[in-house]
C-alpha cells in the first residue's frame, strides 16, 4: 500500500513538472516588455503623416522582414512610409543615434523617423531539455529550484527575437515615444516579426500615435 502511495506521488510529481515545461513552452508570446511616451507627443501624431522607416540589424534578410511588416502595419494604420536603400544613411560619429536618418527624413518632407533596432532575446534547444522543480529532476539532469538545464551538445537551437522602436520628431529632432518587445524562440522568423509588429503598434495605437 505504502509503495504504491509512493509511485503515484512520484508519476503526480512528473505530471507536475512536464505541465510547468508545457505552459513554460506554450504559454510564452510575444509582448511589450516597456515603453515611454513624451508628455508633448500630441493625440493622433503619426495619422496621415510620411515617416522614414529604418530597421537596425546586421543581418539584411531579417532588416528586410522586419521592414516589410512595420510598413505595412503602418500604411494599414493610415501613415505613409518610405524605406531607405542599405548603406544609404551613413553614421554620423558623436551625434545623437537617430540625427543620422533626419537630413534624409526632412528632403523628403517626413515628419517622424521610425527606426527599429533588432537583436537576439532569447534562445532555446529543442531536444534534451531538463526541467528542474525545487530537487526533483525531470530529464537527463538534476536541477535545484526552478529551472531549465540544457545536456552539452544537444539539440536544435531556436532563437527569439527582440526589437526596440523609437518615433523621433523630425523637426525637432526629439524621441517622442519608444518601446520594446521581445518574441519567444522559434525557427519561424516570419512569424515573430509580424507578432513584433503587431505588438509594437499595438502599443503605438495605445499610447496616441494614431
Amino acid at each position: 500500500m505504502i509503495r504504491t502511495f509512493k509511485k503515484q506521488t512520484r508519476r503526480l510529481a512528473a505530471l507536475a513538472v512536464v505541465s510547468t515545461g508545457v505552459c513554460l513552452i506554450g504559454c510564452a508570446s510575444t509582448q511589450v516588455d516597456a515603453q515611454w511616451r513624451s508628455i508633448d507627443l500630441p493625440t493622433g501624431y503619426l495619422r496621415g503623416a510620411t515617416v522614414l522607416v529604418s530597421c537596425e540589424t546586421p543581418e539584411l534578410v531579417v532588416r528586410q522582414i522586419c521592414e516589410d511588416r512595420v510598413v505595412a502595419g503602418l500604411n494599414a494604420r493610415g501613415v505613409n512610409t518610405q524605406r531607405i536603400a542599405p548603406g544609404g544613411v551613413p553614421a554620423v560619429p558623436g551625434s545623437a543615434v537617430d540625427a543620422r536618418y533626419l537630413p534624409l527624413a526632412r528632403a523628403n518632407d517626413a515628419k517622424a523617423v521610425i527606426a527599429v533596432s533588432v537583436g537576439l532575446g532569447s534562445q532555446t534547444v529543442s531536444q534534451g531539455v531538463s526541467l528542474g522543480l525545487g530537487g526533483f529532476g525531470f530529464g537527463r539532469n538534476m536541477g535545484g529550484g526552478v529551472g531549465v538545464s540544457v545536456p552539452v551538445g544537444g539539440g536544435q537551437v531556436s532563437q527569439g527575437y527582440a526589437a526596440s522602436v523609437r518615433v523621433t520628431d523630425v523637426a525637432s529632432g526629439r524621441l517622442m515615444w519608444t518601446a520594446r518587445a521581445s518574441a519567444p524562440a522559434s525557427s519561424d522568423v516570419d512569424q515573430q516579426f509580424d507578432e513584433l509588429s503587431k505588438r509594437t503598434l499595438e502599443a503605438a495605437g495605445t499610447a496616441g500615435l494614431f
